[in-house]
């Protein structure tokens, strides 16, 4: 049986292709439409769509947003 490999070299913009790859997925299947289905692992309860929104939310949780902290923040 193989073995997964741990190390990833991706780059940002590989994380961006994937991120917006899996929002058209998810679109794709909200509609209804199943061509995309063939192409996604089976997943348990065939929940598609929570496992992509699931993963979304992890790669988006490991972003790193900042504000300058050479001035004060003024929002909006």
């Amino acid at each position: 049986m193989p073995k997964y490999n741990r190390n990833f070299d991706l780059s940002l913009e590989d994380v961006d292709m994937l991120e917006a790859a899996l929002n058209v997925v998810k679109r794709d299947l909200s509609l209804g439409r199943k061509g995309s289905l063939a192409l996604l692992p089976n997943v348990e309860g065939d929940d598609h769509v929570r496992e992509i929104d699931e993963l979304l939310g992890r790669i988006h949780n490991q972003k790193i947003f900042f504000r300058p902290s050479d001035e004060p923040y003024v929002s909006g």
